[in-house]
């Protein structure tokens, strides 16, 4: 009918500033090639690191329903979004859940930012380059104020490791909440951040080869180190390891 699914390559923003390469930028060509008379809109799609599932509409209503299908699946404990991802590490447990606050924060200072919105539909990072100085954090024990006032947002992911080779695994991801990087964050939680991370993974360290959480104020971000095993497995040297796209993909939508 009017619904139209694509495969988004990783790297790819949904959205832009005139003039630049973004999936919005490009659905007037997209119309025009499958000769659609209504124009499209996104109603779901991952951001702009990851790869996977783009679900566009010809159908305002079509959209704005699904949209709101999504959103109320998640209020209800469903999981209507299934990811996969490559990460550096294996869990400890085979599956589990990963539940912790989130909130964005100034890089080096430790005040929270209010006031970010994102886009339920892409759960890209709120206000685009605006944001660049902003980290997500995690928040182990949030107060009721904080969660009240939305300077934090409880978070939740359920996950299970379906293989494991070399030191990596590939997990299935399946987020109950929506927050700009949580599946990178939950990951790092898991001391497993993913594959081609270069925000987060600095913030897991080890020791002895036992891996450990570090604080994301003393960890700043930094290209992905991998061991020279994994390097050689990939086919890269250590000047190519900041192109290594990250290995987190939107797989399936449930829909209504």
């Amino acid at each position: 009918g009017s619904l139209l699914a694509l495969n988004k390559p990783a790297g790819l923003p949904i959205l832009g500033r005139p003039g630049d390469l973004s999936l919005d930028a490009l659905l007037p060509t997209l119309r025009r090639r499958l000769g659609l008379a209504a124009e499209l809109h996104v109603v779901k799609a991952p951001a702009r690191e990851y790869s996977g599932l783009v679900l566009l509409s010809s159908c305002y209503h079509t959209t704005k329903k699904l949209q709101q299908f999504f959103t109320n699946a998640r209020w209800r404990g469903q999981y209507p979004a299934t990811y996969r991802a490559i990460t550096v590490g294996v869990p400890a447990e085979v599956e589990g859940e990963i539940r912790t606050g989130l909130c964005w924060q100034q890089q080096g200072d430790r005040a929270m930012v209010r006031g970010c919105q994102w886009a339920a539909s892409t759960e890209d990072t709120p206000g685009g380059a605006e944001c660049c100085a902003l980290q997500v954090v995690p928040v182990p024990a949030p107060g009721r104020r904080s969660l009240a006032r939305k300077d934090v947002k409880s978070t939740l992911t359920r996950y299970r490791v379906l293989s494991t080779a070399g030191g990596c695994a590939l997990l299935q991801l399946q987020p109950r909440t929506a927050f700009p990087e949580q599946l990178q964050v939950h990951l790092t939680l898991l001391l497993c951040p993913a594959l081609g991370d270069h925000k987060h993974s600095s913030r897991v360290g080890r020791v002895l080869g036992v891996p450990f959480f570090l604080s994301p104020e003393t960890t700043p971000s930094r290209t992905q180190v991998l061991d020279e095993e994994l390097l050689s497995q990939l086919g890269l040297s250590p000047r190519q390891l900041h192109h290594l796209p990250l290995h987190i993909h939107l797989q399936e939508l449930v829909l209504p």
